[in-house]
């Protein structure tokens, strides 16, 4: 099987072989992965960089693609196309793959061969799908995966610990779409992070964070409560900071936005009609009302150490809980009401939009069943014998119960290190020394 255009004939993915000459192949991107540079072996104190992607022009057939080549190229091109896009390749080198070792960080595909560019040898275009062959665009709703082969949310956090580690499939809805925290990690690289907040027919919130920008972008794009995911090849992690599983978009993920499935269609039926009950508002209520549970948090900590501790992450944004003996050294409660009340929303209790006092969150929820209340968000600087931690959140109930009164007024992520305080009481100066001793 060919594609064929006004100017050049398309070899099929399912016929390639490494004795083609100068083949041309054209496919839409399903996949692709952060540009990423290497030492050069060859030329000692220089970097060679490389990114990767999986094209796919039919049902059955999709294939990667490494490039390698100097940064400028590299990056050039990377930018040059998006996860959707159709792409054209011009003689790219046919090379068998190793399965067993590559596909160990890349996503399975069922062609024995990957495809090689060269700076020098090798041409990539982006391209309208609309101008090729419309059935491309198709493809970009069928999972690369057998539609039923997946894991309900429900069955995950039933599986609990059992699943840790494991790469799995996961057929969910978006719930929320986080926006993307930058930060630089230790060695001064640039890194991102976004998550979103998944659910289904058995759970109504499900975390799946993504690192790489790629995915980041396509994340971007997902209409919260109307979109449906097929997630290939997710790492499905314990969170032993959260007491909850979560699921990580890796560089084998390869995600189907709205399936064209079976399961997808039932999954957009409970969308549907639990927006229109009111079950999903039911439950988003319900949820409200849950929060961490203070219990389990007993490691004591100096300020200097969690300082320590969360610039030692590897710009890992996972939250680190932990308790300080300390002092409020700032508590700027006469500045302007706008920076010390704000409004939050009655049902899932997240601050709303300054300007249209609404809330996005929750946003299908008819408004006849939702109100808007005021409540604390004041930064404080936290201070003990170490140090200070500089514009900490004391929020919501947690600041009512610290000063000792409510908000009886109507009012109208940075990146780095972000403090929230859950609780501040009073600490009996013994349990204080006794903690900070280790004793």
């Amino acid at each position: 099987m060919a594609y064929s255009s006004s100017t050049q004939d398309f070899v099929a993915l399912s016929d390639l072989h490494p004795n083609l000459a100068r083949p041309n192949v054209i496919g839409v991107v399903i996949g692709k992965t952060d540009v990423r540079g290497f030492p050069d072996r060859k030329n000692i104190g220089s970097e060679r960089y490389t990114f990767s992607f999986t094209i796919r022009d039919s049902p059955s057939d999709f294939i990667n693609v490494n490039c390698w080549g100097r940064e400028e190229y590299i990056r050039s091109l990377s930018e040059s196309f998006r996860v959707g896009d159709c792409v054209t390749i011009e003689n790219p080198l046919v090379q068998s793959k190793e399965a067993e070792r590559e596909e160990k960080f890349s996503p399975v595909t069922p062609s024995c061969y990957k495809l090689l560019l060269s700076e020098n040898h090798s041409v990539v275009k982006a391209s309208s799908c609309y101008g090729r062959d419309t059935k491309l665009l198709c493809l970009l709703h069928l999972p690369v995966k057998d539609p039923q082969d997946y894991y309900s949310l429900g069955d995950i956090i039933a599986n609990g610990q059992s699943l840790d580690g494991r790469i799995l499939n996961v057929l969910a809805a978006v719930m929320s779409v986080g926006e993307p925290k930058y930060f630089m990690t230790l060695d001064k690289r640039k890194g991102q992070r976004c998550e979103v907040k998944l659910y289904d027919e058995t759970e109504m919130s499900f975390p799946i964070v993504c690192w790489d920008n790629e995915s980041i972008q396509l994340a971007q794009s997902w209409i919260p409560r109307e979109t449906v995911i097929f997630a290939s090849d997710v790492r499905i992690n314990f969170d032993k900071f959260r007491n909850c599983m979560i699921a990580t978009v890796i560089s084998k993920t390869i995600i189907t936005t709205n399936p064209e499935t079976a399961e997808a269609n039932v999954l957009f039926s409970f969308i549907k009609e639990s927006a229109q009950s009111g079950t999903l508002h039911d439950k988003l209520k319900e949820q409200s009302k849950e929060s961490i549970n203070l219990e389990t948090i007993v490691d004591v900590y100096t300020v200097k150490q969690l300082k320590e501790k969360a610039f030692q992450s590897d710009g890992k944004l996972e939250p680190v809980y932990g308790i300080i003996y300390g002092y409020i050294s700032t508590l700027d409660i006469d500045d302007n009401a706008s920076k010390v009340v704000r409004n939050r929303c009655s049902i899932c209790r997240f601050i709303v939009n300054e300007m249209s006092n609404t809330c996005t969150f929750c946003s299908d929820v008819s408004s006849d069943s939702k109100s808007t209340f005021a409540s604390f968000d004041i930064l404080v600087d936290l201070t003990d014998h170490t140090g200070t931690l500089y514009s900490c959140y004391l929020s919501d109930c947690v600041a009512e119960e610290t000063l000792g009164c409510t908000v009886t007024l109507s009012s109208t992520w940075r990146t780095g290190l972000k403090v929230n305080v859950l609780s501040c009481k009073l600490a009996d100066p013994r349990e204080a020394s006794w903690s900070l001793l280790g004793k």
